[in-house]
């Protein structure tokens, strides 16, 4: 059955926000088709299991796209190639290390390709306002004007929804609590290990984010929270 909002072109990597962001859409009546990207990161293979669970749970379909290049040609820590990931909280030395170029502007202009080629006049993206500013592409700024393009760059006026841009990481799982969200069925840890590790910023951010929405961590960590 057709959505009633219409069709959207949703970025799923199967992270916390993108899983909460894919049942938000589907709850408020949206044709959501997922879109999942391999770029070469260290926790692709984990991401991806996970986006491709949540996809089936909730009978999306799913595109999954090969981005070797950004592998293969940009420089950052995140990446298999790059150098090792810092065991530390986000602070301007560290967070920038894990920067993979460009990241949200390419996979945002993939995503507005597929809207196009397939008949959705939207995208959507789960950044939400706690993006480290650091993060060029996160920033609201970067993301209001990208949409204009997107809307003068495509026949259909493909349109950017970013729902999240104000709200925090700790509202996001807030609100995929009320969902039912599947927590446990997503991944954050940059390390790509088999559990999360519990060090890099993003397992600092992900145990953060529960601990203030006062929602129960499912996460298997393997280090404790550094200030225990």
């Amino acid at each position: 059955m057709k959505g009633k909002r219409g069709q959207v072109v949703a970025l799923v990597s199967g992270g916390l926000d993108s899983a909460v962001l894919l049942a938000d859409l589907l709850g408020r009546g949206w044709d959501v088709t997922a879109l999942s990207c391999d770029y070469g990161a260290r926790h692709n293979r984990r991401e991806l299991a996970c986006a491709a669970r949540l996809c089936r749970s909730a009978g999306v379909p799913q595109v999954v796209i090969r981005l070797a290049f950004v592998g293969r040609l940009f420089r950052s820590h995140l990446l298999k190639g790059g150098g090792p990931l810092p065991p530390a909280a986000y602070d301007a030395a560290t967070l920038r290390q894990t920067v993979v170029p460009f990241r949200n502007g390419i996979l945002l202009a993939v995503a507005a390709g597929l809207a196009e080629s397939s008949g959705a006049r939207r995208v959507a993206i789960a950044v939400h306002g706690g993006a480290h500013p650091l993060y060029p592409d996160c920033r609201e700024a970067f993301l209001r004007h990208f949409g204009e393009a997107t809307r003068l760059g495509t026949y259909a006026r493909v349109r950017l929804l970013r729902p999240y841009a104000r709200r925090s990481k700790a509202d996001i799982v807030k609100l995929g609590a009320r969902l039912k969200v599947d927590f446990a069925g997503t991944w954050s840890c940059y390390a790509g290990g088999r559990f999360h590790c519990g060090l890099c910023g993003t397992c600092r951010e992900r145990r953060d984010a529960f601990r203030r929405a006062g929602v129960p961590d499912p996460t298997r960590y393997l280090a404790a929270a550094p200030d225990s």
